[in-house]
């Protein structure tokens, strides 16, 4: 039986199989509000050991891109209830990934009061699709005051809560992909010069209190969180390799310490194995690897026995059946990427399944 397949259980988390779904933006909740359509979608590829959801918002400051879905309503909490509650009825379990896009958006995606924030008034580089005004520069976002700081963490704690009584089984807090978490870690972002700026231990500082506090409003076995080292997507300019290494490394520690339950690691070229050995040394939780493995390539992964689960992303969008065909050896069917953020059920639902 290959090793992908078998269940997995360490520090409080339980799941069928070793396979993860990874966090993937579908652009399919109309007015922020996670739906049936979703519930369809997530209840199909729930053949998962852990399904880590979309990018899902704890405020109406976080919903930077159109259609993303928010935690911090009670329409809101209603909808991810009734998906927490299909995929449980297939075993898998479900994390809630809260994502809040900080510089990385437009006015014209969020609701009436919401705000487009930032660490610094630094604008990314780079478009935003809106759907009132079609693709826009990026809005130029305001500096977070130290109330705004504290709001936010607040926020992020609350959101973890709402996502336990919506019946989820935890919740990843989003710290890669240039996103607001890892907008504080990035000093080319990061310009600030109070306590939440400057030093590793400042710029590391909004993301520890977030996970400190999230676990002690919901428990450990409850959070996880997701690293990206090295990636420059959203306009993350490069800094020193060295500091990069002593971040993540910094950070591994001190979440071993806090005692999340894993580290999810989007991985890329671009990380020196050092910092990887670094993440590992210091984390004495589940480790995630993700990113471009196929079910041949993830199994070589877990005999090699350094990471604990491997996460897909690519191959569940249109593989709803991802966990049947790594135990029949089928072929995997090709992405339709013309409707990968498009409204409705096309290219999001209508995937064929058993195809072995």
């Amino acid at each position: 039986m290959k090793k992908l397949l078998k269940p997995y259980s360490k520090d409080g988390l339980s799941l069928k199989n070793h396979i993860v779904m990874a966090p993937m933006t579908r652009s399919r909740a109309i007015g922020n509000v996670p739906n049936e359509l979703m519930a369809e979608y997530y209840g199909q590829r729930s053949g998962a050991g852990l399904i880590i959801t979309e990018g899902t918002s704890p405020s109406r400051n976080g919903l930077g891109y159109c259609r993303i879905p928010g935690i911090f309503s009670e329409a809101q909490i209603a909808g991810w209830k009734t998906i927490a509650d299909t995929v449980h009825t297939r075993g898998a379990k479900i994390f809630v990934q809260l994502m809040h896009c900080g510089r990385v958006g437009h006015q014209a995606n969020l609701p009436e009061g919401g705000r487009v924030i930032a660490p610094s008034a630094i604008r990314a580089a780079g478009q935003m699709y809106t759907d009132t005004m079609g693709m826009q520069d990026n809005s130029i976002p305001e500096e977070m005051s130290a109330d705004d700081i504290q709001t936010t963490i607040a926020e992020f704690v609350a959101a973890a809560k709402n996502a336990v009584a919506a019946g989820c089984d935890g919740v990843e807090l989003h710290n890669a992909n240039g996103y607001l978490l890892e907008q504080f870690l990035n000093p080319n972002v990061n310009t600030r010069t109070d306590e939440y700026g400057g030093s590793i231990v400042n710029r590391c500082r909004f993301v520890l209190s977030i996970a400190t506090q999230a676990v002690a409003a919901i428990g450990k076995e409850k959070v996880g969180i997701r690293f990206s080292p090295f990636s420059k997507f959203n306009d993350m300019a490069p800094y020193a390799e060295e500091d990069v290494h002593a971040t993540y490394a910094y950070l591994a520690e001190e979440l071993d310490r806090i005692g999340v339950t894993y580290i999810h690691i989007g991985a890329n070229p671009d990380i020196p194995q050092r910092t990887l050995d670094a993440i590992r040394t210091n984390f004495s939780g589940t480790l995630i690897l993700c990113n471009g493995l196929t079910p041949e390539s993830g199994e070589a992964v877990l005999e090699a026995g350094i990471y604990d689960l491997v996460a897909f992303g690519r191959s569940y969008i249109s593989n709803p059946d991802f966990d049947q065909l790594v135990a029949m050896g089928g072929a995997l069917a090709p992405v339709d990427f013309q409707t990968l953020y498009s409204p409705g059920a096309a290219g999001y639902t209508d995937y064929p399944v058993m195809r072995a």
